[in-house]
């Protein structure tokens, strides 16, 4: 149900932004695979007493979106939509803790109810370089995370995937530059660094 949501809410984007759209038209237009693709955000632990703490690795559970694409990029598009709350710990922690850890971010760092959704839409799409299938491309777009829209590049590797495509990367980010404050315990002295590493591996499919 929530999944056909957010697929809806982008069949609703195509109706309500028909210029751009037309704008950017593609010879093939895809749908991302959620139970195909990966995606997974990585948290690292500072301050001074960090050796106490812990690292967390989080899976983004529940996105949809589109990739439009042509032989040469000129026209690639990529949207994509998560819900917020779909943020999982997935490591080996106490049961305890992982549900202390996803409150603490669904409450306090992204305040899931205020703002239920992260979406990513594509302004244009660089070629970087090219090799047999393959293609390094630099994506350039508005990341609206928390309430704030910011541009971001990110880097993938793009291969053909039978009638499909995969794209794999990774990118960084600031939690700071979208208004989140990083949670931290004990005065500070084990705090969550601003940066983030965000990894991917998203197949989409006719």
């Amino acid at each position: 149900m929530r999944r056909s949501r957010l697929i809806a809410l982008l069949l609703v984007e195509l109706l309500v932004y028909p210029a751009f759209c037309a704008n950017r038209r593609a010879d093939v237009r895809l749908r991302v695979d959620a139970q195909r693709s990966r995606f997974i955000v990585r948290a690292f632990v500072g301050g001074l007493l960090a050796a106490f703490g812990h690292d967390h690795t989080i899976a983004v559970k529940d996105f949809a979106g589109d990739v439009g694409f042509d032989d040469d990029l000129r026209n690639a598009s990529l949207r994509m939509i998560v819900r917020a709350s779909s943020l999982a710990v997935i490591d080996q922690v106490s049961e305890k803790d992982r549900r202390e850890i996803e409150r603490t971010m669904r409450d306090e760092v992204l305040e899931t109810s205020k703002y239920p959704e992260i979406a990513f839409r594509s302004t244009r799409v660089e070629l970087l370089a090219a090799r047999g299938g393959q293609r390094r491309v630099r994506i350039i777009g508005d990341l609206t995370l928390h309430g704030v829209t910011r541009p971001v590049a990110i880097e993938a590797l793009i291969t053909r995937d039978g009638q499909g495509l995969r794209a794999r990367g990774e990118f960084t980010l600031r939690q700071s530059d979208f208004k989140i404050k990083p949670p931290s315990i004990g005065l500070g002295t084990i705090k969550v660094k601003d940066e983030l590493k965000l990894q991917f591996d998203i197949v989409a499919v006719p």
